[in-house]
């Protein structure tokens, strides 16, 4: 269904199917919250994404605070709907996906996160490089198989949808200027990302 608001800007879907198997992928720089190595972003194949190839973070290093980014360069918002489908690969330490927005710099976001170790999805705003829980629910995240993660982000009103279900909604404002939308993952965790789309409101 269409939206109604004349005042909505148009729906970026990031090119993946244009990006070449293993080289980094085009229009994303890479930041990373705590320590460890760097992180390891690649375009990789895969017959079961969309477009049989697939946004993907690697590194195996298994620092636990250690949180890798990849910031899509042409989008800044304050307002957005991000939607991304991952596919949690493998991790010792943790298997997760997540979506970040209002990012200014490697300590200071809001992510909302989906976990097949802990079969959870939890929303977090990072404060000078500390995570602080906002809301959270325990659901199935299963492992090797692709999931559909939502953020919508208005004003200080967030909603967090899981697999076209909406799991919950929060409130925060220690956030309130545009910043950059992220593909993120935690520790070790090798995840899969495609059809990565950011809608301004």
């Amino acid at each position: 269904m269409a939206h109604s608001s004349v005042a909505q800007k148009p729906l970026v879907q990031v090119d993946i199917p244009a990006m070449q198997a293993g080289e980094e992928p085009s229009d994303f720089t890479f930041w990373r919250t705590g320590s460890g190595a760097p992180a390891e972003w690649l375009v990789v194949s895969d017959p079961t994404a969309a477009h049989q190839v697939a946004i993907a973070q690697t590194s195996t290093d298994t620092t636990d605070y250690r949180f890798p980014m990849a910031i899509y360069k042409p989008v800044s918002a304050r307002d957005v709907d991000v939607s991304v489908r991952f596919k949690p690969v493998a991790g010792k330490i943790d298997q997760a996906g997540g979506i970040v927005v209002r990012l200014t710099n490697p300590d200071d976001y809001y992510i909302v996160r989906a976990n097949a170790l802990e079969d959870n999805v939890r929303f977090y705003r990072v404060v000078n490089g500390r995570r602080e829980q906002i809301e959270g629910v325990d659901t199935k995240v299963a492992k090797g198989q692709w999931h559909t993660l939502a953020l919508r982000a208005e004003g200080t009103h967030f909603t967090v949808s899981f697999d076209g279900k909406e799991l919950f909604s929060a409130d925060d404002k220690t956030f309130a200027a545009e910043g950059k939308v992220a593909l993120w993952t935690k520790a070790d965790s090798v995840t899969y990302f495609d059809d990565f789309t950011v809608e301004g409101k």
